[in-house]
């Protein structure tokens, strides 16, 4: 009996490793909505462009954390999306 060992590569998806910052302003809210979420900045400019565009009522994103952040579309006063940069993990993360 003959047996063939195969190796399988393990890719790793490195968008998981990367998380960008969005900064949602809201009419009438005194402060801003900030988190940091593991979409791409293209996928998040997406997201919003179609709220805005009429497309759904809600902008929904969600965050590292895999909380839900919803906001209506008709009250979004400024998104600012940051640069990708690499997850922050430990103490020295500070």
């Amino acid at each position: 009996m003959l047996v063939r060992r195969v190796k399988v590569a393990h890719f790793t998806d490195r968008r998981r490793d990367i998380a960008v910052e969005v900064k949602i302003g809201v009419q009438h809210a005194p402060r801003e909505i900030v988190l940091e979420s593991g979409q791409s900045a293209e996928e998040v400019e997406r997201v919003v462009a179609e709220a805005l565009a009429g497309k759904s009522q809600l902008l929904s994103l969600v965050d590292e954390h895999g909380r839900k952040i919803l906001v209506p579309a008709d009250r979004l006063a400024y998104i600012e999306i940051g640069e990708p940069a690499p997850r922050k993990v430990g103490f020295g993360a500070l």
